[in-house]
């Protein structure tokens, strides 16, 4: 019953709360949407740390996309063997993953450990910095110690499977009884924080200014 729960009914779970979070948040709520900056109480980590993370993220996300959602037999048909797409795989992901690390990490330290900074956060940001440090944390465990743990250990044929029945409307729980501990936490962590996702300051994401790219100059006339 708990491999069901967690590999059948907890996907739905995590979108329903996800999809109707943000309905509700963006009728009744959409001015609160921002990253709170506390930029004037602290600069230096807030910079650094946030740079760190935002660009590893993009990466991190971007790499978890191709991996989940591209099937093994599409990358193979042109020509990117499983061998060759693991060795890119574990590379990037883990420099990037490091890198989207150290960025939260310092961000949560300076959260916690600024007097200041820490009277102005919420509870919620607390709990999504350490859900975050936490997921990157077992993301990157899961990358360099599978092949370690777990020789011959290939998500695409499991975890990435069940991924993509999620949409389909029948998860096969089966496919994830031979995953690995780490990358079921791993999941388990990444659940909470799509969970919270609406109803947290990670909504900002979708504010990014896009359109100052093709925006018109200001003139200014004195």
């Amino acid at each position: 019953m708990l491999n069901e729960f967690l590999w059948v009914v907890s996907p739905y779970l995590v979108l329903a709360s996800f999809i109707v979070g943000h309905i509700f948040r963006y009728r009744y709520d959409q001015f609160s949407v921002t990253a709170k900056s506390s930029e004037f109480i602290e600069k230096k980590q807030l910079m650094v740390g946030s740079m760190l993370f935002h660009i590893g993220i993009i990466f991190v996300v971007g790499g978890h996309f191709v991996g989940l959602i591209i099937p093994e037999s599409w990358t193979n048909a042109v020509g990117i063997s499983e061998h060759m797409y693991h060795l890119v795989a574990v590379l990037v992901g883990s420099v990037f993953g490091i890198m989207a690390f150290i960025g939260m990490f310092l961000l949560t330290f300076r959260r916690l450990g600024n007097r200041n900074v820490r009277r102005l956060s919420s509870a919620t940001d607390i709990i999504v910095n350490l859900t975050l440090v936490l997921t990157l944390i077992l993301g990157i465990l899961s990358t360099l110690l599978t092949d370690h743990m777990h020789p011959g250990f290939n998500y695409r044929e499991n975890i990435a499977v069940w991924f993509r029945q999620i949409f389909l409307l029948h998860p096969d729980m089966n496919l994830m009884t031979n995953v690995p501990l780490l990358f079921k936490l791993h999941i388990i962590s990444a659940f909470i924080i799509f969970a919270l996702f609406p109803y947290t300051r990670l909504v900002h994401a979708w504010s990014v200014p896009l359109g100052y790219v093709k925006r018109s100059y200001i003139v200014t006339r004195i």
